[in-house]
């Protein structure tokens, strides 16, 4: 019997044609049977403030409510002046308070993302993992840095190079093994 991990996917963009979404619903038309997953919004949410904290908004208690059942993550993002974009930290910084309810402990989470330029998502991504290290989260080593060519990914969410394909797949299913060990 295979054990299923539930994967809240997490876009770091809020762009409607986002390559990054794109690239994520790819990358779940890749995943063994092993993973479900479901996608969780960052639109609604406020800038985080400590302000809120006694009455967090219903947006932030969804949020957090969402992350917290879930067993592993898959964040795709964009790099933005070589850090990570300011939807997503605010949403990390969301989940990650209070400290003794911080959502991403102890979680395997996958990072990778996709830009234009030639080194895709690099420098953000180190950043990224740096922030997850701190909070205590597993993060899946290797890179997964995509540099987003036209027509990369099809109206199918198919990726449409094989060579991109065939390394996304390898990187999805090692997430796949990390994720189901982890979470036994």
């Amino acid at each position: 019997m295979t054990k299923h991990v539930k994967v809240a996917v997490i876009v770091g963009s809020q762009r409607k044609q986002s390559i990054n979404r794109q690239l994520a619903n790819a990358l779940k038309g890749l995943a063994p049977e092993s993973l479900q997953f479901i996608d969780i919004s960052l639109d609604d949410l406020p800038m985080y403030n400590a302000d809120l904290e006694p009455n967090r908004p219903d947006a932030v208690n969804t949020f957090v409510a969402e992350c917290a059942r879930a067993d592993a993550f898959l964040i795709v993002m964009p790099e933005h002046n070589r850090s990570v974009p300011a939807v997503l930290k605010n949403a990390i910084d969301w989940g990650s308070k209070p400290m003794d309810k911080n959502v991403w402990r102890d979680k395997p989470v996958a990072i990778t993302g996709t830009t234009p330029g030639a080194i895709g998502t690099a420098v953000g991504q180190q950043h990224l993992r740096q922030i997850m290290g701190i909070l205590g989260s597993a993060v899946l080593g290797g890179e997964a840095y995509i540099t987003f060519k036209p027509d990369m990914v099809d109206a199918n969410h198919q990726i449409t190079d094989a060579g991109t394909r065939d390394f996304l797949k390898a990187y999805i299913d090692r997430f796949a093994n990390f994720a189901v060990k982890l979470s036994a």
